[in-house]
This record gives structure tokens, C-alpha cells and sequence, in this order.
């Protein structure tokens, strides 16, 4: 039974033949936070920053640690790889600087911390409760005393951040370590992935947050509890997908928590991600350790002049590789396994798709009416890893839009515009009615052929900015109108605005960046990435970042304040819970398709029988 910490409790870590010393320490929080572990000598003291692993080097022997901030991490730990100088091990846990992150680590849900062993069984586990203003806390420690290894449950919190943190840890320059920590950070927000918000307790979602951390897909899933009602033809009692015993049961679509389907598929969606997250990242791990054991077991072999040659030296090698490769095969199995059972959800999902949910492809666009309700998310492409690129997971993210897009031109700037205008229109048919605008600068006209679906159907209602006089008119009308709104929202007089004020949520696409632009014009862009969206103002912005380069480093908040995508497929994308590098491709409309036209005809009907 797993041991539940409190701070300064300590709890021994196993130790066996098999795998000793390989641990997982396992973080969960209520934010996207930074981990840090550092490796240090008897008295605690940190020699220098290659005793460091952080996001920049995430490395160490022994040592293993995500890329980049996540809400959930895994920590891979081999006590047995560590330098005979190392009898401690800290893992640190810091809030990021970047726009929209929490104040401090009081205002969020308390951090978890848990330390399983390689099959996923827990050994101890620590809340880390009681923090107010810190941004950065020490959240375990584990120690080497008189030859075994220990946990224990430290919990310092740090109101200085992480530079107090480390230069408490006794890291020389630690001020400069850890602001290039943040600028690492900083780098992989824009390729990483926003998780759906979690659930407040008590609420119909509560239980609905995805798989334990770790643990193997199980269709007796906390998200997957709901059962399909009794078919006539069925004995009372059992339910429509029953299935032999030992077998999975027949995936339902709609089958998670949630007062609505949108929001029970909204929720499966998310939970297929994480479960394809986790197979993926166990199976990596265990033929990770199936080849590190190999290597271990080689070099004891050539280690040793009795078993360096012949053979029985032969057999001994041919041994340890078979042993390897049946590991491996076990894992691949496991993971076969669990890609069957979410193929076969996938299947039964993808069809029940709402058109917001959907591919442009789906049949559901033929019945497309505008809606009367902003649905919960939009669907912006797809994702899938290297070992299933058959399963595609639709990237849902909630609406109103929690960050900007930018859509890199650099691979093909005609492709890049035509992907802005298609999720241009799926957000334009996401919303009821004149409850959303598109503006589009274009200072050059080059994006005029991509924008024609917007321009000929009337959804566009002014010609795109063109010149820099142009340019600078509209970015002065949208900066103006985050100001009037703001200024609203901040007296409690919302009644108080303009009566001629577009209160409908704004598009901003902008084509050829920075073509058209001067420092004034570039610093109000800044201005509504960061401020734009919590009062209606989004940016989509179609551009090469290696053309604002000239702007030097300020230009540098904008680009990580954007989710980046591509118009042509690409590995960037990151997950929240592993950070895995997931393949991003666009929602294309497929070849002599009509259904964009089409949806944009009904959008704009709808807006004039509305008279918006």
C-alpha cells in the first residue's frame, strides 16, 4: 500500500534485482508548472549546473525530465545510473513567467507528487498543501542513507521564484540559470497544447479528468462509466455492450461525464488523448529499459575476461538480446492492445462529431444550421504519434479563444492563408448569428485568392487593410476597442460603452507579417495578443517568423503568446501530460468540395435575417 507523505516524513524506496533503483516520480498540478531536478552530495550542496536537469538540458545520467511546463510530468529516475559522488536528489517544481500564468502556487490546486515504481505501482505520494505566495517549491527529496535510498516530503515553498530556489540550493549563478530556464520554456509554450480547464469539484465533469496517471487503458475508465442503455431484446440487467468475459466492452460514443453530449464527446475526445499520451509514453519506457538493460548486461559481459569471448560468451550475449526482444515484444503487445480499443472508440466517435467537433469532410456539414449557442471548442486539425499515424485525435480547443494562432507561412505562404481562412469559417459557423467578425489585414493583396470564401459570401463586410496607412487604421480601431471594453469591465458599467461598439467576438487575421508594419503598429499587435483575448479580440496571424527578424527580441512575447501551426503536417506540437511530439495537421477541405462556400452562405444569410 502506497505511503501519503507529510512534510519532513521520509519512506523507504525498493530495491531488487530487477530494475532496482529505476523509478517514476509523478507530478500532477492544477497549472502548467516547470520541473527541475538537481543532483547533490551528502551535505545537499549542488556542484555546479551539470548537476542540473532542467527544460534547456533535460539529461543527466540517471536523470530524465520533460522539455517543457505541463500540468502533469513524469520524472524518470535510475538510482543505480547515478555517480557514486550524488546522494541526493531534488525535484523542484516552478510556476512560468509567461503572460496568463497564476500569481503564485496559492491560488491553484495543491501540487501531487508521487513516486511509482517502473509498472506503474505507487510508493509514496505528497500533497504539497499550505502554499500562498511561493511561485516555486521543493517538492520531494530523495536521499542515500547508509546505502538504500529514501524519499522524503520537503515542501519548501520559495516567494522569490525559482532563481531563490536554486541560489538556496546552492547553485552558483543561480539568477542566470533560471532565467534560461524560463526563456526555454517560453520557447515550447507556442508548440504545446492547452489541456481543457479542470473540472471544480462537485461539478458533473468531476470525474472525468482522464486515466490515472500512468496506469494502462482500462474501459472501466472513470470517463468511460456510463453505460448504453438495455437493448429490447436483452435480459434486465445487462447492458447493450456487454462482451464476453476477458474482453473489452463495445466503445460508446458520448461516454464520459458531462450534462450535454457535446460536453460528454468534448470530454471523450480529451480523454482518448491522454490515454494514447500514456500507452505511448509506457511503451517508450519499457523498450527504453529493455535496451538499457541489454547495454548493462553487454558491458558486464565484455567487463569480465571469462565471458569476453567464446562460447559461452556467445551464448550469453545471444541470451540477453533474446531477453531484450521479448521485453520488447511484450510492450509492443500491450500497446497494440490498447491502439485496438481506442481505434475502435476512435470509430465510433468521429461520426457522432458535432459540425464544431468535425472534419470538413464529415456528412454531419450537409444538415449545418447556425447555431444559437457558442458550442464549448473548435476542432483546428488533427494529432497523431509515429507508432499510430492511422489514428488521428482531433485538436479540440475551447471556445472563446484562450490564445492567438499563428499559422507558419515559411513552408508555403498560399497553403498557410488558405488554412487561416478555413478556421476562419469553422469559428465563423461556430458562433450564433453576428456573435463574431472577421477583419483581415493584407497589405500587399497576396492573400486575396485564399480569402475569396470570406470576400464572396459577405461574411468579410470590410475589404481587407491594405497599406501601411490602412494597416495602421484598423490595429488603432481594435487596440481602441480592447481599451473602451476594458475600461468597461474594470467600472462595472458594461451598459456605459459605445452604442455604435461591435460587441461580437473580433478575428484578426494578419497576411505577410510584418510587410506593412512600423514599431508603433508592431507594439499594439503585442498589445492584443496579450489583451485582446479575455475581451473578444483574437489574433490569427499568417506568418514567417524568420522575416521578423529585424524586430530583433521584441518581438519575441508575441510569438510565444501564439499557439503555432502549420498548413502542412509537422511534428511541433506537444502534449500536456507527457510531451510527446505530436504530428499537427490542418483541417484541408477536400479537393472540389463546396462545403466552406456553403457554410459562409449561411452564416451570412443568418446574420442579415438577424440584421447583424
Amino acid at each position: 500500500m502506497a505511503a501519503e507523505l507529510v512534510r519532513g516524513q521520509n519512506h523507504p524506496l525498493p530495491a531488487g534485482p530487477e530494475g532496482a533503483g529505476r523509478l517514476e516520480i509523478r507530478v500532477t498540478a492544477g497549472t502548467p508548472v516547470v520541473a527541475v531536478a538537481t543532483l547533490g552530495d551528502e551535505q545537499g550542496r549542488v556542484s555546479g549546473t551539470e548537476w542540473i536537469a532542467h527544460p534547456g538540458s533535460p539529461h543527466l545520467p540517471g536523470l530524465e525530465v520533460s522539455q517543457q511546463a505541463a500540468a502533469s510530468h513524469r520524472l524518470a529516475v535510475d538510482l543505480g545510473a547515478l555517480s557514486e559522488d550524488v546522494h541526493r536528489v531534488h525535484v523542484l517544481l516552478a510556476l512560468p513567467t509567461a503572460a496568463g500564468v497564476p500569481a503564485s502556487f496559492g491560488v491553484v490546486a495543491a501540487p501531487h507528487v508521487a513516486v511509482t515504481t517502473l509498472d506503474g505501482a505507487e510508493v509514496a505520494g505528497f500533497t504539497i498543501t499550505g502554499l500562498g505566495p511561493e511561485t516555486a517549491v521543493v517538492a520531494v527529496e530523495l536521499y542515500r542513507r547508509q546505502g538504500a535510498w529514501k524519499v522524503r516530503a520537503v515542501g519548501q515553498g520559495y516567494a522569490g521564484g525559482l532563481a531563490a530556489m536554486l541560489l538556496d540550493q546552492g547553485v552558483p549563478e543561480a539568477a542566470g540559470l533560471a532565467a534560461g530556464i524560463h526563456d526555454a520554456v517560453a520557447k515550447g509554450l507556442a508548440r504545446s497544447v492547452t489541456p481543457p480547464p479542470r473540472p471544480q469539484s462537485g461539478s458533473p465533469a468531476s470525474s472525468s479528468a482522464g486515466a490515472t496517471p500512468g496506469g494502462p487503458i482500462s474501459y472501466q475508465h472513470p470517463r468511460r462509466h456510463t453505460a448504453a442503455p438495455p437493448a429490447p431484446d436483452l435480459p434486465p440487467g445487462r447492458p447493450a455492450d456487454a462482451a464476453p468475459p476477458g474482453s473489452a466492452p463495445q466503445p460508446v460514443a458520448g461516454d464520459a461525464s458531462g450534462w450535454t453530449m457535446e460536453e460528454r464527446l468534448y470530454n471523450q475526445v480529451w480523454g482518448m488523448f491522454e490515454d494514447l499520451a500514456r500507452t505511448t509514453a509506457a511503451y517508450r519506457s519499457a523498450v527504453d529499459f529493455a535496451e538499457s538493460r541489454l547495454d548493462q548486461e553487454l558491458d558486464r559481459l565484455l567487463a569480465d575476461p571469462r565471458t569476453r569471448v567464446g562460447p559461452a560468451a556467445d551464448a550469453a550475449r545471444d541470451q540477453a538480446r533474446a531477453k531484450q526482444a521479448d521485453l520488447t515484444d511484450q510492450a509492443r503487445a500491450v500497446l497494440d492492445r490498447d491502439l485496438a480499443q481506442l481505434r475502435a472508440e476512435s470509430e465510433v466517435v468521429e461520426p457522432a462529431l458535432p459540425p464544431p467537433y468535425a472534419g470538413w469532410e464529415s456528412p454531419v456539414w450537409h444538415g449545418y444550421t447556425v447555431p444559437m449557442e457558442v458550442p464549448m471548442a473548435a476542432r483546428l486539425g488533427n494529432l497523431h504519434l509515429p507508432e499510430t499515424p492511422e489514428l488521428r485525435i482531433p485538436l479540440l480547443v475551447r471556445l472563446p479563444l484562450e490564445r492567438g494562432l499563428w499559422i507558419d507561412s515559411s513552408q508555403d505562404r498560399r497553403l498557410a492563408m488558405e488554412v487561416a481562412v478555413t478556421i476562419a469559417a469553422r469559428l465563423l459557423a461556430s458562433y450564433p448569428a453576428g456573435d463574431f467578425s472577421v477583419h483581415v489585414i493584407d497589405p500587399a493583396g497576396t492573400g486575396s485568392a485564399a480569402l475569396t470564401p470570406l470576400t464572396e459570401s459577405g461574411t468579410l463586410r470590410v475589404p481587407p487593410a491594405a497599406g501601411a496607412a490602412a494597416v495602421a487604421a484598423l490595429i488603432g480601431r481594435m487596440t481602441e476597442r480592447v481599451d473602451l471594453v476594458q475600461m468597461a469591465m474594470r467600472a462595472g458599467a458594461p451598459d456605459s460603452l459605445p452604442v455604435d461598439l461591435d460587441t461580437a467576438e473580433q478575428l484578426l487575421i494578419v497576411n505577410d507579417f510584418p510587410y506593412g508594419f512600423d514599431d508603433r503598429t508592431v507594439n499594439q499587435l503585442r498589445y492584443l495578443a496579450d489583451e485582446g483575448p479575455s475581451v473578444g479580440v483574437h489574433l490569427l496571424m499568417v506568418a514567417d517568423r524568420d522575416d521578423a527578424r529585424a524586430y530583433g527580441p521584441v518581438l519575441d512575447p508575441l510569438w510565444r503568446s501564439l499557439m503555432r501551426l502549420t498548413p502542412t503536417p509537422e511534428d511541433h506540437l506537444a502534449d500536456p501530460w507527457v510531451g510527446h511530439a505530436w504530428t499537427y495537421e490542418p483541417l484541408l477541405v477536400p479537393p472540389g468540395s463546396h462545403v466552406v462556400p456553403q457554410v459562409l452562405r449561411q452564416v451570412a444569410a443568418a446574420r442579415q435575417a438577424y440584421g447583424r
